[in-house]
């Protein structure tokens, strides 16, 4: 079978339990996004990092695929935990970089005033494929040479 797309272990997770994202229902877009550890997510703090909760995950896809991240709807509400870059985007050659494989996070800012914990095997977000276009005059060359928020060094 050729490999369209889908998840992998990352490397350093292969013996962690990580469960491979799953659609619960038929109609669902995202594939369901589970934490590889258990991570406290502070209170947020004027001029504080977010928190990167680690999945232990790679995606492979086509070369006019992305994979993008989203948090879960019950997340704010519930937990205070709204994702610091809105939307997760993971592009094709994030897959098996040279610095962390293509692991990929997500990014999180708690704005409740407790510090809130998340357990391993969690469900912290979803993950959707989709099909992107380019322009007709684009002409990038350049190719990936490192992981988390490498573009453009």
């Amino acid at each position: 079978m050729e490999k369209k797309r889908g998840f992998e272990i990352a490397k350093g997770f292969e013996n962690q339990d990580i469960n491979l994202p799953i659609r619960k229902t038929k109609y669902s877009a995202g594939y369901d996004i589970e934490a590889a550890e258990d991570i406290i997510v502070p209170s947020f703090k004027k001029g504080m990092n977010p928190t990167l909760v680690k999945t232990g995950l790679k995606a492979y896809m086509q070369d006019d695929e992305v994979l993008l991240l989203y948090n879960r709807s019950s997340n704010p509400k519930k937990k205070g935990l709204v994702m610091a870059n809105s939307v997760g985007v993971i592009d094709k050659d994030y897959y098996g970089n040279q610095d962390n494989d293509g692991h990929f996070m997500f990014s999180f800012f708690n704005i409740k005033e407790e510090d809130i914990q998340i357990k391993k095997g969690e469900a912290i977000g979803q993950a959707i494929f989709q099909k992107y276009l380019t322009v007709d005059d684009d002409t990038a060359q350049g190719e990936r040479t490192g992981g988390f928020g490498s573009t453009n060094k």
